[in-house]
């Protein structure tokens, strides 16, 4: 009888841990937009990889610049956030680390120029609509280096990027910076609109990544490794033919997008596995790494005062939640 006792009360004892272990877990809020490699994540949460890897994440759906907003007062712990973004915060005061890319641009940032315009030097004592302080404007300053002209030869108009294809209609401006959907949007609704320059000319000029809250990675560590792993069955699902079209199929639907317009999108994103990606996150000067993309474009944002004093890049990227990964599945 006491033995019965004893192992009733040992079940007993082990259910209500359980219990209150579960009660305990958390529930991590990411921020994600409407760009391919953040709109994949809808992927983890359709196909069940988050409750595969044990952890519980509330997805929270924004356009891009509201999600940075909500991350910067608390009301998230994560955002999909690209690299120099990310440095904006850390240097406004929403403290965050880098712990996972999910890709870089290649092609999907775009600058779209009315008919008539041709390259980019046709630009020169033109109207350019971007979004003053995000990478768009770093990209659009990077295509004018390249092509022999200054900021100062060109005008810019302070545009939301989700207004881009609307702006260039009006004729309010002669060219627009903007991230797919709204560079392919504008393509698509200016007839004779043309590409006068991507992000596949400075391949690494735009890093697409999770950033965390420091607050919420000190506290849960453990369970952002486990979204880390998440994400990796997400690239392991689109990268698989099998799967790939229902990849998609999901990805346009959390856009309303029809899935053979939405697979276009796919083409200008280069998704990382995780042994590129830890590639990318090796310390380096060029666009090739992360750090040296993070540097350039913080050098720019400073010159452009976006924010007074540069960020200490290396304290705000770490590559050592990809390398666990990648470390657990040999």
């Amino acid at each position: 009888m006491n033995f019965l006792k004893t192992t009733l009360a040992g079940i007993l004892t082990g259910a209500m841990s359980m219990i209150l272990l579960a009660a305990e877990q958390p529930t991590l809020r990411i921020g994600y937009s409407d760009w391919p490699g953040w709109t994949a994540w809808e992927i983890a949460e359709k196909k069940g990889f988050f409750q595969k890897h044990g952890v519980k994440v509330k997805l929270e759906w924004f356009e891009y610049g509201p999600s940075i907003e909500a991350f910067s007062v608390g009301k998230i712990d994560a955002v999909g956030i690209s690299n120099g973004d990310a440095m904006v915060l850390n240097a406004t005061g929403a403290k965050n680390v880098i712990i996972l890319i999910n890709d870089y641009s290649n092609g999907n940032d775009k600058i779209v120029a009315r008919p008539g315009i041709r390259s980019v030097k046709d630009l020169k004592g033109k109207k350019i609509g971007v979004e003053f302080g995000c990478l768009s404007h770093a990209l659009l300053i990077n295509a004018l280096t390249r092509n022999g002209l200054k900021e100062s030869d060109v005008k810019l108009v302070n545009m939301p990027t989700h207004q881009a294809a609307q702006i260039l209609e009006t004729g309010e401006v002669d060219a627009v910076v903007a991230w797919q959907p709204h560079s392919g949007n504008a393509l698509e609704v200016v007839k004779g609109s043309t590409t006068v320059y991507t992000s596949a000319d400075e391949p690494g000029i735009i890093y697409d990544t999770l950033a965390v809250s420091t607050e919420s990675l000190m506290k849960h560590r453990d369970q952002w490794q486990k979204v880390v792993a998440a994400w990796y069955d997400v690239i392991a699902f689109l990268n698989d033919p099998k799967t790939r079209p229902e990849a998609i199929k999901i990805m346009a639907a959390r856009v309303g997008v029809p899935a053979k317009k939405y697979a276009g999108y796919i083409d200008g994103t280069r998704f990382l596995t995780a042994a590129e990606a830890l590639k990318h996150f090796q310390k380096g000067d060029g666009f090739s790494s992360v750090y040296g993309s993070s540097r350039i474009v913080d050098k720019f944002f400073v010159e452009n005062k976006v924010y007074k004093k540069n960020v200490d890049i290396t304290r705000h990227i770490t590559p050592l939640f990809t390398r666990k990964f990648l470390n657990a599945k040999k």
